[in-house]
């Protein structure tokens, strides 16, 4: 879901709620979605978050308070947060936003699962970063 797909709905309006924490997006299709700012640093699509490839997640934890500090477009395909605890390298592409939204209870699902299966909880602190050499981190 790196960029735009051929016939995906487009965003028509985003609205960050700071007060709420969401970002508000409405699509071309009709839909509109309120992603939390949590969900979208939890699920960010950075290599930070991601890994470089399956089984590489990186399970994040006390992020229930982020707040969006910028929110900065790339081209016409995507935006890119700045969040309040620094993080800033994940691109969210239309279809990716789109995703969040429409995958919201699935994706908070999973997340739990997660939390419960690793043994840590939501509001635990993350882990302090080891060095692995990777350029992108």
């Amino acid at each position: 879901m790196a960029g735009l797909q051929a016939g995906a709905p487009t965003p028509q309006s985003l609205v960050v709620h700071s007060q709420s924490k969401v970002l508000e997006v409405s699509f071309s299709d009709g839909s509109e979605f309120r992603i939390p700012f949590e969900l979208m640093r939890i699920y960010s699509p950075s290599a930070e978050v991601q890994g470089h490839g399956p089984g590489q997640e990186v399970l994040q934890t006390g992020k229930r308070n982020v707040d969006l500090a910028a929110l900065e477009p790339v081209g016409n395909y995507a935006v890119q947060p700045t969040f309040s605890d620094g993080h800033d390298s994940g691109i969210f592409s239309w279809d990716y936003l789109y995703f969040l939204g429409s995958q919201q209870d699935k994706l908070w699902a999973e997340y739990a699962s997660r939390l419960t299966a690793a043994g840590v909880e939501r509001d635990a602190d993350m882990p302090e970063k080891a060095g692995h050499g990777c350029a992108s981190h």
